[in-house]
């Protein structure tokens, strides 16, 4: 992109900038950026809610794993190619990611359950149970 110095007053340039490579770039590639899905955290008294909001996607396209503390959530894009199917226009795509959260010492990470349902991936970490210490009473000597 080049910036042009433009004086206030014309706005021909305007309808230029709108316009320009319409709609020559349509259905090309871009540049590509970095993908990362949005992602909402929950807290409740039970446990923690992840939401990431991924529509399309297939439940088993996913991988969830924890190492060293550390919750991962990624997504592997697989595209299957065939000599029959020729794609003439793609507006939406779908890019792999990977998402990692540092678990808190709070979360029980042997019993996290994930379920797919309606373009969410939904997480549930549940928080340990808390140890209780029995009030203890000291003698003085």
């Amino acid at each position: 992109m080049t910036l042009v110095k433009r004086h206030p007053a014309n706005f021909n340039f305007l309808i230029d900038e709108i316009f320009n490579g319409f709609p020559a770039h349509w259905g090309k590639d871009q540049v590509q950026h970095h993908y990362a899905a949005a992602v909402n955290i929950h807290e409740t008294t039970d446990g923690y809610h992840v939401e990431l909001n991924v529509p399309g996607r297939n439940k088993e396209d996913f991988k969830v794993s924890i190492d060293n503390n550390l919750l991962t959530i990624a997504f592997e894009q697989k595209e299957a190619e065939s000599k029959d199917y020729k794609t003439l226009r793609r507006e939406f795509s779908f890019k792999s990611f990977k998402r990692s959260f540092t678990l808190d010492e709070k979360v029980n990470a042997e019993a996290i359950q994930a379920k797919y349902e309606n373009g969410i991936l939904k997480l549930y970490l549940p928080k340990k149970e808390a140890v209780k210490v029995a009030p203890k009473e000291i003698v003085i000597a």
